[in-house]
């Protein structure tokens, strides 16, 4: 797989392919970062966007992780458990980046709030408010920060500052899922007019929950959370949306971006295992061939949630036997 492949791999969109081909005859080892807020509870959609992690990494890009925590802040967590969230964050992504084998000596960590409270920061994000308009901000923010009918002012600052941390950054792109569209539209177009160049947007899917349309932290039954205990994982699954011959649910989205991408990259199979008078296990080498076993009937519903519980369990081991992380998530979420 060249380049370019590796890093386009599974994303829903890039602004702009042709920039991206571009900037890779130009340049040998382009930059991009990955921000996150230290918000809810971690759930395992978190893995999604660190398998791209690994694909940035092995096509020899230099990657930096935001750990916004100043946006946090600006999304309603409260100021006073800032640090906790951070701290809790941080070992989580680690100990995701651990699991799948990724050398995290190659990547940099930057604080969001040790880059976001310099003085010349806080002058272009002044700048910056003098071109966008409230309702562009609004409109920017609407499907990453929660605004309400009486939005506060926070919520509007949100995606200016996002704008800015690819400049304070120095990277070449940003990548992040689908609800960051709206963001990373605003800043190529309002970046350029305090005299910064545009960047490359790198899009995730957004992956669908395990009960509706989307995973939320808000609402349980739609995630996995990464510290689920075996019992809750397998009650969680066993409760999913997953109609015979349907695809369009939770789970295959989990085997589909997720289980089959770890699988294939460590040229493991996925086993099914079921009793002789049901036909006996069945192995998986590519997401496309349990697709069309599931589509043909030949996989039931039960069976397919059997075998992603035991993936899933399997994964989340190393994070229930990982005391510093069970010790900073109760101090963040006492």
């Amino acid at each position: 797989m060249d380049k370019y492949d590796l890093i386009t791999r599974n994303l829903q969109e890039v602004i702009e392919e042709k920039e991206l081909k571009e900037l890779l005859k130009k340049k040998k080892n382009p930059s991009v970062y990955w921000g996150t807020m230290p918000t809810g509870s971690v759930s395992i959609a978190y893995f999604f966007p660190m398998l791209k992690i690994a694909d940035f990494l092995n096509a020899g890009l230099k990657v930096k992780i935001l750990l916004a925590d100043l946006h946090a802040a600006l999304d309603s967590v409260p100021w006073e458990i800032l640090e906790k969230r951070y701290e809790y964050y941080e070992e989580l992504i680690l100990t995701i980046l651990k699991t799948i084998k990724v050398d995290v000596s190659k990547l940099e960590f930057v604080k969001g709030s040790e880059l976001q409270l310099k003085e010349e920061y806080f002058h272009d994000l002044l700048k910056l408010s003098t071109f966008s308009t409230i309702n562009a901000s609004k409109k920017a923010a609407s499907e990453v920060v929660k605004l309400g009918d009486n939005p506060k002012l926070s919520g509007i600052i949100y995606p200016l500052m996002q704008a800015l941390d690819e400049e304070y950054l120095k990277v070449d792109m940003q990548f992040g899922g689908m609800d960051q569209r709206k963001i990373m539209v605003f800043a190529r177009e309002y970046l350029p007019k305090i005299g910064y160049k545009k960047r490359i947007e790198l899009l995730n899917p957004l992956i669908r929950g395990l009960v509706g349309e989307k995973m939320s932290s808000s609402i349980e039954a739609t995630k996995i959370d990464t510290l689920d205990d075996e019992k809750t994982v397998k009650r969680k699954i066993n409760k999913a949306e997953c109609v015979t011959k349907d695809t369009n649910n939770g789970l295959m989205a989990l085997l589909e971006y997720f289980i089959m991408i770890l699988k294939q990259d460590r040229n493991e199979k996925l086993i099914i295992e079921r009793p002789e008078k049901y036909g006996g296990n069945l192995e998986y080498s590519t997401y496309s061939e349990v697709k069309k076993d599931f589509i043909s009937g030949n996989l039931h519903p039960l069976d397919l949630k059997n075998a992603v519980a035991t993936e899933i369990n399997l994964i989340l081991k190393s994070f229930r036997e990982n005391k510093k992380l069970i010790k900073l998530h109760k101090e963040a979420y006492q």
